[in-house]
């Protein structure tokens, strides 16, 4: 026997995969704590907590992917439609200016500017002129802004409620992954 093969078949019984053995290279081969680990859980690791946040990640990645396709359907621009999102549903009393939406989109003052010329152009946004601060402009959405967010407000709940036992099995997931390679590391 060489040493690939006891490498091979460590790697084997450490992954849970099935291992075919002649009972009489077993015997010669196979100690009882061998037989022990291979009946445990995949150790802990980074490869298991990447794994779980790839699942997490691909979860979100194909909620936004149905996000964008829902607004282009809707003859808006996906972010077009995270624009009106944030500003329909900022806290009351928040003075929803360019710099707000900006930071809320994760966006650059001027890209920020150019989306609201494009949204206000398509009559989805109007600006009026802060009371307080006459150098900026507040931003409202419009009427027909509303009739759009509300029609995608509704598919990304139903989206949602159908993502959401997916969402949170690979969150929790994470966290037990996640203390499970801190514990590891601890040892």
């Amino acid at each position: 026997m060489n040493e690939t093969w006891f490498r091979d078949l460590g790697r084997a019984m450490r992954s849970g995969s099935a291992v075919v053995v002649h009972p009489n290279l077993a015997r010669r081969a196979l100690s009882c704590h061998d037989t022990y680990m291979a009946n445990r859980p995949a150790a802990p690791g980074p490869d298991l907590l990447l794994r779980t946040l790839a699942e997490f990640r691909y979860e979100l990645r194909r909620f936004l992917l149905f996000s964008e396709c829902a607004a282009l359907e809707a003859g808006l621009q996906p972010q077009q439609h995270q624009l009106l999102l944030q500003v329909a549903g900022a806290p009351e009393n928040t003075a929803i200016t360019i710099a707000y939406a900006a930071e809320r989109l994760g966006l650059k003052h001027n890209s920020a500017v150019e989306l609201v010329d494009r949204s206000e152009r398509e009559g989805l946004l109007e600006r009026t002129a802060d009371v307080d601060d006459k150098r900026r402009s507040i931003l409202l959405v419009t009427r027909k802004g509303r009739l759009v967010l509300g029609r995608l407000a509704g598919n990304h709940a139903k989206e949602l409620n159908e993502l959401a036992p997916r969402l949170t099995r690979a969150l929790k997931h994470i966290s037990f992954n996640a203390q499970r390679s801190n514990d590891a590391e601890a040892r």
